[in-house]
């Protein structure tokens, strides 16, 4: 037991626990498609980010960030459309 390497659950539960903290406000937007208090600038902005991170992670081989940002920027990238999508809505009215 002395071997056990516990590096990597700390990683595994950083990307665990940031993806489950962007479910509910990624569900809510995407269900009630209401993105009025959403930057387009900052999600543009954390969306690529998040990508830097999923590139990073690929790079450096790590399985705990590819995990979590491949989901977050699924997500992410959802709630930029539809924010892209109901700004222009917005406008055309």
């Amino acid at each position: 037991m002395d071997d056990f390497d516990f590096i990597p659950i700390f990683g595994y539960l950083a990307a665990l626990l940031t993806t489950i903290s962007f479910l509910p406000q990624a569900i809510k937007t995407i269900k009630e498609k209401n993105t009025e208090g959403i930057s387009l600038v900052m999600y543009s902005l954390f969306t690529s980010g998040v990508l830097m991170w999923l590139v990073y992670g690929i790079f450096v081989k790590d399985t705990p960030i590819i995990i979590a940002n491949s989901i977050t920027l699924i997500l992410a990238v959802t709630i930029l459309a539809l924010k892209i999508k109901y700004s222009s809505n917005a406008k055309l009215k």
